[in-house]
């Protein structure tokens, strides 16, 4: 396991934002599997529409806070899908992950992964409960390849008593303003994009999804 990039950028958070009303152990939350997506259809498919035209086919892609939903496009053989999440058994129900890895971002922020070995990755309607999330985003950027996308997906829904007190104080809208700030502060990426994904019926889950690329 390659160490943490040093130093990590400073960056304008305090310890108080990413407290939460839940501090208990999240091995023992998540123990229990949530055979269930966390958005609904017309807003899953707006997702797999956005990963299928930004994950270069045949790629290895990287699916962080990973669970037995991944949301890529059915039609698209990837060379393969890392899932690395807190549920061993919702990431063995997920048909498109070729591999999983069970592993608690908020005990340890470092990823299991050499350097640039993948070529893409997603973490999908859980920023809100990363507690490091910009020792996280550095350490996505070094198992990167140069160029490759890092796509962070988020909705309206939440476990409140695990979502961070930052995120909770902020409204939808911000929260894109937010993920970018966890890019800028982690640095090694191309200046990240917020992109509204909400399905335009307006009577299913909003999205958004911000992206960078791993700077060249």
């Amino acid at each position: 396991m390659s160490p943490l990039p040093k130093p990590v950028p400073e960056h304008p958070f305090k310890a108080e934002h990413f407290r939460r009303i839940d501090e208990g152990d999240d091995r023992a939350f998540y123990d229990f599997a949530r055979l269930v997506a966390h958005i609904d259809e017309p807003a899953s498919a707006a997702l797999a529409g956005f990963y299928g035209g930004l994950l270069p086919a045949a790629g290895i892609v990287l699916d962080l806070m990973s669970s037995y939903v991944s949301h890529l496009p059915g039609e698209t053989a990837y060379g393969e899908v890392v899932g690395l999440g807190m549920n061993g058994e919702e990431m063995a129900a997920n048909a498109q992950l070729h591999r999983h890895i069970v592993h608690d971002l908020n005990r340890d922020p470092r990823l299991p992964f050499a350097d640039a070995a993948f070529d893409g990755a997603l973490l999908t309607v859980s920023i809100q409960y990363l507690v490091q999330p910009v020792q996280v985003f550095a350490e996505v950027g070094r198992v990167l390849r140069p160029g490759a996308p890092f796509a962070v997906a988020f909705s309206n829904r939440l476990f409140p008593t695990k979502a961070i007190a930052l995120w909770r104080a902020l409204d939808d809208r911000q929260h894109g303003g937010l993920v970018r700030q966890y890019f800028l502060a982690a640095g090694g990426f191309d200046a990240p994009a917020v992109v509204d994904l909400s399905p335009a019926s307006g009577d299913s889950d909003p999205l958004w999804v911000v992206v960078a690329r791993r700077r060249a």
